[in-house]
């Protein structure tokens, strides 16, 4: 028996309280966690470990305890049903939520190629020194602004937060120098930083553990294809140079950030609260949900908890103590993830960042730079479904994330080895390759969300690995130099370098999680009965 719970150990299994040797079955739990459908046993089996869990709603004041029915059962053809029900109420708008983040914190990328940094008496020192800054104040307010959004709840700060961020955006407009333009990226990064772990938060009260993945990495794919849209936008609004003596990089911060203020005030009717607390805008009179029925409401409600009990230790407008926060920052556990969040996703940041600028200064006009930046973002969109997919399908993580670097590196060598008077298209094929990253990113959100222990955990580890993320962003704002330009030969080879590196921290980290797996095994073996109401949290996503 003992290899049995070593082995569900190993595969990432949620076990809830501690099971006795007689009432745990490994195979049984993995397999209600991966299909759909109420499926016996589950962890609510044991009526000792449901009243437990019972109390514990109770306790929390979870939002969603008066539809926690340990007896209840559904067909897989009722959850799938539901499933895209929430891609469509949820999922989608999430994404349009975050699409209006990117297009304001990267349009600075575009409006740069229209000579903005000329008309305002900026080098590309000074904008790198803006992108840091931003990024600075973006990480110092992940954690705060994680935390204030899970006391007040998400669909109360996130409209105001967005709706705010396109005042900001609109106000770049403006800017006619060098102190204009660090304080409003200054206050930009504040008011922006904090959403991403909010929503990786928000994302986790409606999906189950092995659907969340497959879901950040479609959330994820905002970020190519807002690029997408935002370039046809900036060749059109760019174009808008010399209307009203305006130069075109103003009317694109003027016109995109009112179209964020837009999605911000829709943003206070669509969100709802959690599955059983209606959006405004489909609430009825007497408060009930339009958008689902009662029964609705209990399978949404209790496949969440018997995928995760732990979903329900924390009412979602509950503040996370200090003990929550010390909990994340000090778990071990975590911490391989942290360390990858820093350094996995620099190489391809500077390229993202200069694109329009490097195509410029090969002598493509501003339309030009803008379009011939989109293939990248099309290619970054499909590598990055494409990759969460079969990280599904493989039930494996670290090494199919470690394909970002893999990718990326034969590129990197390729600028390095060509000389600066090879054909511009073969340079822009380069730089098109790196810009099209199988963006993983999303693969390391879920294994930290997963491998949280509980809401407060989540909520706060979500924050740190993405602070982790920011401080990788710094760095990479400033790997290309203003004496290292137009081709960037010596950041490219810096870059070149560090690819290789993540390929080795990124199979440390598969070795680490097997290491630690079998370390929980054991000790998940060794457990006597009477532990039945102690939390066991025996599984690591590697």
């Amino acid at each position: 028996m003992a290899e049995e719970k070593e082995k569900g150990v190993e595969s990432g299994i949620l076990t809830g309280a501690s099971p006795t040797p007689s009432t745990f079955n490994a195979e049984a739990i993995e397999l209600s966690s991966r299909q759909y459908g109420s499926c016996e046993p589950h962890v609510f089996s044991d009526p000792i470990r449901c009243q437990h869990w019972q109390e514990v709603y109770e306790n929390a004041k979870y939002e969603g305890r008066h539809r926690f029915d340990p007896t209840l059962t559904w067909s897989p053809q009722s959850e799938c049903r539901l499933k895209r029900k929430l891609d469509l109420r949820i999922m989608l708008w999430v994404w349009v939520m975050f699409s209006s983040l990117d297009l304001v914190r990267r349009n600075i990328n575009r409006a740069v190629s229209d000579n903005m940094l000329d008309d305002i008496g900026v080098n590309t020192n000074d904008y790198n020194t803006g992108q840091t800054i931003y990024l600075v104040c973006f990480l110092a307010a992940e954690l705060p602004g994680g935390l204030i959004s899970k006391k007040v709840g998400p669909y109360r700060y996130t409209p105001f937060m967005i709706t705010l961020w396109g005042a900001l955006c609109a106000a770049q407009s403006a800017i006619n120098g060098r102190a204009s333009f660090w304080t409003l990226r200054a206050l930009l990064g504040f008011i922006q930083g904090g959403f991403i772990p909010e929503m990786v938060l928000y994302l986790s009260y409606f999906y189950k553990s092995n659907e969340l993945p497959m879901r950040l990495s479609i959330f994820w794919t905002a970020i190519p294809l807002t690029q997408a849209y935002g370039a046809l936008l900036a060749a059109g609004l760019l174009a808008m140079r010399g209307l009203r003596g305006w130069g075109g990089w103003q009317w694109l911060f003027l016109i995109e950030g009112v179209i964020c203020i837009v999605v911000g005030l829709i943003s206070f009717f669509v969100m709802p609260a959690s599955v059983t607390e209606p959006a405004l805008a489909f609430k009825r009179a007497d408060g009930t949900n339009k958008w689902w029925t009662e029964e609705e409401e209990k399978i949404l409600v209790n496949r969440i908890l018997r995928d995760d009990p732990t979903k329900g230790d924390m009412n979602n407008r509950e503040a996370v103590s200090i003990k929550g926060i010390i909990s994340a920052i000090t778990n071990i556990d975590l911490w391989p993830v942290y360390l990858l969040g820093i350094t996995a996703y620099i190489p391809f940041q500077p390229t993202a960042n200069y694109m329009s600028l490097i195509l410029r200064q090969m002598g493509y006009s501003v339309f030009e730079a803008n379009m011939l930046a989109i293939p990248g973002y099309m290619l970054f969109a499909t590598n990055t479904v494409f990759w969460a997919w079969v990280s599904e399908k493989l039930n494996e993580r670290s090494l199919v994330a470690s394909v970002s670097n893999v990718w990326m590196l034969p590129f990197f060598i390729v600028l390095i080895c060509i000389p600066s008077d090879a054909s511009p298209w073969v340079r822009y094929a380069m730089l098109t390759g790196v810009n099209g990253i199988p963006y993983t990113h999303s693969i390391l959100v879920g294994m930290t969300s997963k491998n949280a222990k509980n809401v407060g955990t989540r909520t706060v580890s979500a924050a740190v690995y993405n602070m982790c993320y920011q401080v990788g962003s710094i760095i990479a704002v400033n790997v290309y130099r203003e004496g290292d330009k137009p081709y960037y030969y010596t950041g490219n080879r810096a870059l070149a370098g560090l690819c290789a590196a993540n390929i080795l921290l990124f199979a440390g980290m598969k070795f680490f999680y097997i290491w630690r797996n079998k370390v929980k095994g054991r000790k998940l073996a060794m457990l006597p009965a009477e532990v039945t109401k102690q939390m066991v949290d025996a599984r690591f996503a590697h």
